[in-house]
């Protein structure tokens, strides 16, 4: 099969190669998918480059933890009928050594959700992880319906998804962005009030669209950064649910605070997240694909030749929304 690696922790172009390697096989319990189209995380990047990740710790490593495609193998235990069946994949590269960015790629049956009719494979490659962390975030706690929501970065690939889905929860949605065109990008995903946190001061336009009585939910880009806005616009026994800190990732937190708002802090991660919170996610993003509701925030794409270009990319920070390779296509 064709193929993208790497040997070694490093930049990009340094150490991903293409050529061909063995088609693999499928274990027991896990299912072999001819790869359609591959996402690109900003974990994936950090995986790759040894960024805040462990060091590799196989002799040879695919990139890539998201994708979608169709099941042509299974192993046993798994069941026959599947071969044949359009998925999406999700932390594929987890805890193992080969991802997507390959025309094939094993991975435990249950990691693989059905990928609903009418939904592209493109589509379903930029789900994985940002759908189910942004399912996580907002749904972790509870339903949401009726409940107010602040999305910090909802222009980002998991901010835009939690925008949609909380909306599609029956939330009332608000959004900070950081320029006029992520603006859109925001509206484009259902919120009902989006915020420029640039030229804007978020706590007074929270605080005052909410008639002073703040949010029920956050979902956090950035906890450390927007901790002292979120505090001052959560409700009393409310949810901050977090997945980066980027800037400031050892925040110091202000423990009578949180303790006297009954504040409930929930860290996200979707790789370590308990299968029956898996499970929920993939249910519940299928069921929101087939609500004719769905919106997507697909950015630049790539062939498998040019992963390096895809990693880059996503590296940068300049791109908005999810970057795939295009390996297979369709399929068809």
């Amino acid at each position: 099969m064709k193929a993208v690696w790497y040997e070694r922790n490093g930049a990009a172009r340094d150490v991903l190669e293409f050529g061909n390697m063995p088609d693999p096989e499928p274990g027991p319990g896990e299912v072999r998918v001819a790869i359609g189209w591959s996402g690109v995380n900003p974990s994936d990047v950090k995986r790759r480059a040894g960024v805040n990740q462990p060091p590799l710790a196989y002799p040879r490593a695919i990139p890539n933890m998201d994708g979608a495609g169709r099941i042509d193998r299974v192993g046993e235990g798994v069941d026959p009928a599947r071969i044949g069946e359009r998925v999406w994949l999700h932390s594929t590269a987890h805890q193992r050594p080969f991802g997507t960015a390959a025309e094939y790629a094993v991975t435990p049956s249950a990691r693989a959700f059905t990928l609903p009719t009418g939904v592209g494979m493109d589509v379903g490659a930029g789900l994985g992880v940002p759908a189910m962390t942004a399912h996580r975030c907002v749904f972790g706690a509870g339903p949401i319906q009726g409940k107010s929501v602040l999305v910090t970065g909802g222009a980002g690939a998991v901010g835009f998804y939690a925008i949609a889905l909380a909306k599609w929860g029956g939330a009332q949605v608000i959004a900070t962005v950081s320029s006029a065109e992520k603006a859109l990008h925001a509206t484009r995903a259902g919120a009902d009030i989006v915020i420029n946190y640039r030229n804007e001061n978020v706590a007074d336009r929270v605080m005052a669209e909410t008639g002073r009585a703040g949010v029920d939910l956050i979902v956090d880009v950035d906890f450390g950064a927007n901790l002292a806005t979120s505090l001052a616009v959560i409700k009393d026994n409310a949810v901050v649910a977090t997945y980066a800190s980027m800037g400031a990732p050892q925040p110091v937190l202000p423990a009578y605070t949180l303790t006297r708002k009954n504040l409930t802090l929930m860290g996200v991660l979707v790789y370590s997240m308990p299968p029956a919170a898996m499970l929920a996610a993939g249910t519940d993003v299928n069921a929101w694909l087939e609500s004719g509701h769905a919106v997507h925030h697909l950015a630049e794409r790539f062939s498998l030749e040019r992963t390096a270009d895809a990693h880059l990319a996503v590296e940068s920070g300049s791109v908005v929304g999810k970057v795939i390779i295009e390996v297979g296509g369709e399929l068809r």
